[in-house]
């Protein structure tokens, strides 16, 4: 081998560490300039604060329950919205959606009691149930906190109603944890209940905020089975309800309800773009369900997180920023009772020439920003840590692997997929209830999530 001279040997290093440098600073004034444009993203939006704005004139509509009226009204609101905002294309998808309709009768009260006749009990159908007959449902209680539980009294099961009442576990730091412990019974009463023969059942509101307001959500019938009336309990009437049936097992309670499903009807995604300057085929994928339950008006879940999806782009125009690839806000319909929105536009994905090279969705309420979960290659993933720096002045702490969310996971061809998640800790004291008001969105924290979701954006786009 040949010898290398030290002066040699000397160029050589100088010149690695001459490389080494002009690499340094050119990576230097690249962070440079995307710490400046975080500023003006993180500034004009706190300051502007038009989304949070927007979803005022959004909560004014009222919720937005798949097929029904005020959704094709707040379909129509958002897709005017994207045009005066000078999107370069706006188009509504069409999609077929399930219909279920609460109605105007919804009550319980304790029929027979030697202590309580009478009393009238908060409740809410859960969506997708049947009504009861015209004169009510009345029959004795049996409570249960686990389907292991309603097996093991399946034989006194039969004509009665199945009151299910597991509690939220408070103990736990994650709330969704705690939810999706919890949460089966509201999903699953009722085909559980059913297979014992019970004539109806009632769960404990899944929900973080001890009050007596009833929270809804989706429930499923199984074809082979009987279709019962499934309704949730206020937390207060459950530990009522509970402390009752122990002094008297023989208590009976009389629902009423005339919730109904209807034959599907149309509606449809909003969609709005920014083409890219340079790979305009290449898109990426910002959004979340427009459509809320039938509670409050869906401020939380998920109106505030799709208008800060729609004012991401919307920064971009404000603030004159050019980006390489194609931003594309979609404002799903139907993610809560059927996921269709999600699924059609998955379809339209497939087919697309486009390339969709990355999808995140917003769907965990507004509230202070803290990281995103990320499912992609591990080596992309530690290479987004270094832009953490940048992030972390809309306060995201962290990218890590994790879900994404129902909607943007049927964009099968994407190269990532991200779930913008704030922090948790009030989500479920509003989700899905009457406590999901415009009032309970705080600005600061829904447009620092705008600037958060916009700083990723375009870190994915220019990166």
């Amino acid at each position: 081998m040949k010898k290398i001279h030290t002066h040699h040997f000397a160029l050589l290093l100088l010149l690695i560490l001459s490389t080494t440098n002009r690499f340094q600073t050119l990576k230097n004034h690249s962070l440079n300039h995307y710490h400046s444009i975080a500023d003006s993203i993180i500034r004009s939006s706190l300051v502007e604060k038009k989304g949070y704005r927007w979803l005022k004139e959004l909560c004014e509509i009222g919720p937005r329950l798949s097929g029904s009226n005020q959704s094709l009204e707040a379909i129509e609101w958002a897709k005017s919205k994207m045009i005066v905002s000078e999107f370069d294309s706006v188009w509504l998808q069409p999609v077929m959606v399930p219909k279920w309709v609460r109605n105007d009768i919804e009550s319980a009260h304790i029929s027979k009691s030697n202590n309580y006749q009478g009393k009238l009990l908060s409740i809410a159908s859960l969506g997708g149930s049947i009504g009861t007959p015209i004169n009510g449902l009345t029959g004795k209680v049996v409570e249960v906190k686990s389907f292991d539980e309603l097996a093991n009294i399946a034989n006194n099961v039969k004509g009665k109603i199945v009151f299910f009442n597991r509690p939220y576990d408070d103990g736990l730091v994650n709330t969704f944890e705690a939810y999706g412990k919890a949460v089966n019974q509201r999903t699953n009463g009722a085909i559980e209940a059913a297979k014992y023969g019970a004539i109806g059942s009632i769960m404990r509101s899944v929900s973080s905020q001890k009050d007596n307001i009833p929270h809804t959500g989706v429930m499923y019938y199984d074809s082979t089975i009987s279709k019962i009336p499934h309704a949730s309990i206020g937390i207060y009437d459950a530990d009522f309800l509970s402390r009752a049936i122990s002094e008297e097992p023989n208590l009976e309670i009389t629902l009423n309800m005339n919730c109904e499903n209807l034959s599907d009807v149309l509606s449809y995604n909003v969609i709005g773009e920014i083409k890219g300057t340079i790979f305009p085929d290449e898109v990426i994928v910002i959004g979340g369900h427009f459509d809320s339950w039938d509670k409050g008006c869906g401020a939380h879940d998920d109106g505030a997180p799709c208008i800060q999806t729609m004012e991401v782009i919307e920064l971009f125009k404000r603030l004159n920023i050019k980006l390489k690839r194609t931003i594309r806000c979609v404002l799903f319909i139907n993610e809560e009772n059927g996921l269709r929105g999600g699924i059609e536009y998955g379809k339209y994905a497939a087919f697309s020439k486009e390339k969709h090279y990355a999808a995140i969705e917003a769907d965990r309420g507004a509230f202070t920003p803290r990281g995103f979960n990320a499912t992609a290659d591990k080596e992309f993933i530690s290479e987004m840590q270094s832009w953490l720096p940048v992030l972390n002045k809309a306060h995201i702490d962290w990218i890590r692997p994790g879900g994404s969310g129902g909607d943007v996971a049927q964009i099968k061809n994407a190269k990532a997929w991200f779930g913008f998640v704030p922090d948790d800790q009030r989500y479920m004291d509003v989700h899905h209830s009457d406590n999901d008001t415009f009032e309970s969105v705080h600005p600061r924290e829904m447009q620092l999530g705008t600037a958060a979701m916009a700083i990723m954006v375009y870190l994915l786009s220019e990166e």
